[in-house]
């Protein structure tokens, strides 16, 4: 994951007081194995726990639930590989999720049978996040990834089948190895299944992981060549007929709104409550960060207390920066002038940085508040920490 990969899944933002939370985010950490770059909340295997932990969400989710808007918008079940999680374990958590608009869930490609797709499809998932990375085997090899070009692409049949018609594909560039006709090649595969969706995201190894230990040196090397992958994936998906609505998200143009709902809420400001071990919640004053430990999660729960977690509290200009950060990765203007909350995110922000950028052709100022333009978005977070006061 890098820069350009914002924290939608454990947002940013100041919204909505109890009983007004929109959005949903619910963890299921599970994996087959641990890939070498990720740095999410993870546990190998453990299938004798998938069925306590799965019980333990819905008892978090039952403590919590009046943070929650009698209308609920969208649940993002995230991991992890949610697929990978025992079937009967699964089902107990989807059971228990409320009705909403959009109902995503990520899945990895092996994952996905069509017993898989039936059973998300009768509890109302709505979209599939599918975690293809490449469709080059040397790279996917490179990821530690399990599964093979011929899994993504049967996965993506089996979904059709069983009539999902919103599914989003994940990318990733910059990977140890890969040259800019790897990257191309990977681009055209993707298209080639015509998803609804695609993420494309450059790759950052965290220091210290066996994946940097491993690939360091050549990472360094490739980071010479990032800007101009990026550059790339955003004129062929754009060239494609893809609407470039997000730094790293590409969703089809068309009738049907068929931007990632969830996340869109996130990098719009909107609260939201996670579940979940390691989950994250920003909630009115205060982000909460469930502790990363399974057992702890789990024995606590049981117990009928909260999950053990730290809670920060956030004033009113780390939220305005946070919205800032995240709004300008959009295609569409953050206010800044108007409401209380749009007055709040003028004091962040540098105007004299605003004139400047927007002379330069890297900002525009659009009813009453900025955006990148194309150019400034491919160059994304220097002119965004330009703009702040």
């Amino acid at each position: 994951m890098s820069r350009r990969r914002a924290a939608a899944r454990h947002g940013v933002a100041h919204e909505a007081p109890c009983g007004a939370v929109r959005h949903l985010y619910v963890h299921l950490p599970f994996c087959v194995h641990r890939c070498g770059y990720c740095d999410f909340v993870t546990a190998v295997g453990r299938r004798d726990e998938h069925s306590a932990y799965a019980q333990a969400v819905v008892a978090e989710l039952e403590r919590e639930r009046g943070w929650l808007a009698d209308r609920v918008e969208t649940v993002f079940v995230g991991g992890g590989t949610p697929t990978f999680t025992e079937p009967d374990a699964l089902a107990v958590v989807l059971a228990r999720l409320p009705t909403v608009d959009e109902l995503t869930v990520e899945a990895n490609p092996e994952t996905v049978t069509p017993d898989l797709a039936t059973l998300l499809r009768d509890h109302g998932v709505s979209r599939v996040s599918l975690g293809a990375q490449s469709f080059r085997p040397a790279l996917l090899e490179v990821l530690e990834r399990r599964a093979t070009p011929d899994d993504v692409r049967r996965a993506v049949q089996t979904l059709r089948d069983a009539g999902f018609d919103n599914i989003s594909l994940d990318l990733i560039y910059g990977v140890p190895g890969q040259s800019a006709a790897d990257l191309d090649a990977d681009l055209t595969d993707a298209l080639a299944l015509e998803p609804e969706h695609l993420s494309c995201y450059e790759l950052e190894a965290k220091p210290g992981t066996r994946f940097t230990h491993a690939h360091g040196a050549e990472l360094a090397r490739q980071a010479e060549a990032l800007e101009t992958y990026f550059e790339r994936v955003v004129e062929t998906l754009t060239g494609a007929g893809y609407r470039w609505y997000e730094t790293a998200n590409f969703c089809r143009n068309g009738d049907r709104e068929l931007r990632a709902l969830h996340n869109l809420g996130i990098w719009r400001g909107a609260d939201y409550l996670g579940v979940g071990v390691g989950a994250v919640s920003t909630l009115a004053d205060e982000r909460r960060r469930n502790l990363p430990s399974v057992g702890r999660y789990v024995e606590s729960l049981a117990t009928g207390a909260s999950p053990p977690r730290e809670v920060e509290q956030l004033d009113a200009e780390t939220r305005a920066v946070e919205r800032l950060m995240l709004g300008l990765r959009l295609d569409e203007p953050v206010a800044v002038d108007g409401d209380d909350a749009a007055g709040v995110l003028a004091s962040v922000v540098d105007t004299r940085a605003v004139a400047r950028l927007a002379e330069g052709g890297l900002v525009e100022l659009v009813d009453g508040g900025i955006r990148l333009t194309a150019r400034g978005r491919l160059l994304g977070d220097a002119v965004t920490a330009d703009l702040l006061a």
